[in-house]
């Protein structure tokens, strides 16, 4: 059998749902998963189906063609089709941090993650050894404001090279510049906690312990030119106290850092997540 994941969006009108179904039954397919979800206030219609085909009668082009003249141009939508074997190829840009670059290369190790990772770009060197040990190939991109410029041009350069389609700011202490976000549109995940805007600077946690918090939080979203400001897709909390230390609040910010990306990380590569208007759609 031979699996696609199929990802609408268009304005919401009568008969979608059915004509999608129909025409997949009516080219021999089996449905075996669907959701929908509509935006009331914008009036736009989101949809997630994974059908199968039995291999005699699977052509993925000829499919293409036909969901385009028969569908898509019929309802004016905008749509995505991926097969179930093709798996995305994710860069991972680093700095000097590595609890979520271990976390990630540890789960896609065991198998947990539906991508491969064909390479891993740092402004650092500090953490080459990590990426040996994993047997990825680390590429050393020195980058500030004075060279970034020059920075932008090889980070391109080895994307291209490597044929990424997507990037994960595996707590890469830089800003993204406009040109990579436009190249990379909604394909660039980055992970941070989520004080800002209300505890802003390098030390966050700080602030946070002595404000006396009693929720800290992590949250990952894809990157705009808008600071910490694109469609957010993963988030989560946990409780503090007065009891606890400021190293407590690093140590379980860094753990909500790890699990928040790695649900990012799969939401994406496993095509559930779909942004419009700054908001993501997330698909079960």
């Amino acid at each position: 059998m031979q699996k696609i994941t199929i990802l609408i969006h268009c304005e919401d009108q009568k008969g979608i749902i059915a004509s999608v179904t129909n025409y997949i039954a009516g080219i021999e397919g089996n449905i075996i998963y669907l959701d929908q979800h509509v935006d009331e206030n914008e009036n736009v219609f989101f949809m997630r189906l994974e059908c199968e085909f039995s291999t005699q009668n699977w052509d993925l082009e000829l499919i293409k063609k036909d969901f385009q003249s028969n569908l898509a141009d019929k309802f004016n939508m905008s749509w995505e089709i991926y097969t179930q074997e093709y798996k995305p190829r994710m860069a991972l840009f680093i700095s000097k941090y590595d609890h979520c670059l271990y976390d990630l290369l540890g789960r896609y190790s065991a198998g947990e993650l539906p991508l491969e990772i064909p390479l891993i770009i740092s402004n650092h060197e500090d953490l080459k050894g990590v990426a040996q040990r994993f047997d990825i190939p680390f590429h050393y991109v020195p980058f500030t404001k004075d060279i970034k410029e020059e920075g932008e041009k090889q980070q391109i350069a080895l994307l291209k090279e490597y044929n990424v389609n997507f990037i994960v700011l595996a707590r890469y202490m830089q800003i993204i510049t406009p040109k990579l976000i436009e190249l990379y549109k909604n394909r660039i995940i980055n992970i941070h906690h989520s004080f800002l805007p209300a505890f802003p600077g390098a030390k966050p946690y700080h602030s946070a312990f002595a404000r006396g918090v009693k929720i800290i939080g992590a949250t990952s979203h894809y990157v705009t030119e808008e600071l910490d400001e694109g469609p957010i897709i993963e988030q989560d909390i946990t409780r503090v106290s007065h009891s606890h230390s400021i190293e407590d609040f690093i140590v379980k910010g860094r753990d909500l850092e790890r699990s928040v990306l790695a649900r990012a990380v799969k939401l994406h590569a496993e095509r559930k997540t779909m942004v419009y208007n700054n908001k993501t759609v997330i698909f079960s």
